[in-house]
């Protein structure tokens, strides 16, 4: 059986080959990029040290936030380990922008499971937006995963003080939205309200294009150091970008006002921030060949997959659309079965904290969670979508591919 899986994969890499040399001479001019800004602030060794205590004139640290501005084209950024997650990082961003009696529009529709606790409800008790009496509302796509601006215009008023966009898919069957596409977006927005500030969630979509959202407009960003930015490298943390204030009223949502980047000792976490940085053009271009091919192969045996394997990217995920919950089980066990950490496991759907359904998840990496490793997840609701996602080496997502596609020939899912 693993033969004729071999000749599947080794057919779908020649038809793939035009496709693969893109993603190469991306990563090459994202790569070249990290270097130069590396090149411009003098990155030397000492910059690895790490700080103590309050963390006061950490150079390594300042140094780290204006390399990470000069990539992603912004006035400022804060890169810091003390940002727990992706979650932790975005709501930072906008308890940092946003004060009682403003609103939060998001005009991508709703977005990821794990936002939904922290925009809450009104009086709900926990701290979240809406119980700090900030007003939410949100644009839901049209069928066709378009910005439905006719309701967005309608929402946008007086107190809509930020517009989110979230770039990733999240668990949602749409096409994740292309930097061009967010730029358009930003503009049309900035035209109906200038003062209005655009956050975008980029968890998931760094160096997967040439540009990046604050490049385009946005005055602030976001995302984590487990996912691509880390390179594989960074064991915790995120980062922002954007406007000086944008970036500076986060900061203080970090650490305390006035205060803000001032402080947090770095301890030993900046060789990884730095090396890995260096490293995540290359890694993610790994990746995103990786689900190039998740895309091809699965085509090829009948299931419709988003985005498909000749179609843009714009992050790591690739969906895979099974139909059925033992077919999608199969998959993201197979994906774990090919780790190189807890292989033996085999992962089971449980409620997972954030999240609204059960969740069955694949992460067999070396930072516990890191996306940037190939992982696999999937709520167990219909249409029983597993989203994949990372992959450090283009080899290891092969071999995930191959040892989900053996555990459904096996399942008499799939007939090879």
């Amino acid at each position: 059986m693993m033969d004729n899986l071999m000749k599947l994969a080794r057919e779908a890499e020649d038809r793939m080959e035009p496709r693969f040399k893109e993603l190469d001479r991306m990563a090459e001019d994202n790569q070249w990029k990290v270097i130069r800004a590396f090149q411009k602030f003098r990155v030397s060794d000492f910059h690895f040290n790490g700080s103590t205590g309050y963390g006061y004139n950490d150079r390594g640290r300042e140094v780290l936030d204006l390399v990470y501005a000069d990539v992603f084209g912004a006035e400022a950024a804060l890169v810091r380990p003390h940002f727990a997650s992706g979650t932790h990082t975005i709501s930072c961003a906008l308890f940092g922008l946003l004060r009682p009696g403003d609103e939060l529009l998001y005009v991508t529709g709703r977005p990821y499971d794990t936002l939904h606790k922290v925009i809450g409800k009104p009086g709900d008790g926990t701290g979240s937006l809406q119980d700090f009496g900030i007003g939410y509302r949100e644009a839901a796509l049209t069928p066709e995963g378009e910005v439905d601006w006719e309701q967005a215009e309608r929402l946008i008023g007086p107190q809509t003080k930020v517009i989110g966009i979230q770039r990733s898919r999240g668990y949602d069957w749409r096409a994740s939205f292309t930097v061009e596409r967010i730029g358009e977006m930003i503009r049309r927005i900035k035209a109906i309200k200038p003062d209005v500030l655009v956050f975008v969630d980029n968890c998931y979509g760094e160096f997967t294009e040439r540009l990046e959202p604050t490049q385009v407009g946005a005055d602030l960003i976001a995302g984590s150091l487990i996912k691509n930015p880390g390179g594989g490298l960074a064991a915790t943390g995120g980062y922002v970008a954007g406007t000086a204030a944008a970036v500076q009223a986060a900061s203080y949502r970090l650490t305390a006002p006035g205060i803000g980047g001032e402080v947090g000792a770095m301890l030993d976490t900046l060789r990884a921030m730095y090396q890995g940085l260096f490293l995540a053009p290359h890694m993610v271009g790994q990746a995103l060949k990786g689900s190039v091919l998740a895309a091809g192969l699965f085509e090829r045996l009948g299931f419709e997959t988003s985005p498909r394997w000749d179609e843009p990217r714009t992050d790591l995920i690739q969906a895979i659309r099974f139909g059925r919950p033992e077919a999608l089980t199969a998959f993201v066990q197979g994906i774990q079965a090919a780790a190189a950490v807890d292989s033996h496991v085999v992962p089971e759907a449980w409620d997972m904290p954030g999240y609204e359904h059960p969740v069955i998840m694949a992460a067999g990496s070396f930072i516990q969670g890191g996306s940037l490793e190939l992982s696999a997840d999937a709520p167990i609701r219909e249409p029983y979508i597993a989203y994949m996602q990372g992959g450090l080496t283009y080899a290891h997502v092969k071999l995930g591919l191959l040892q989900s596609l053996e555990r459904l020939a096996k399942q008499d899912i799939i007939v090879m």
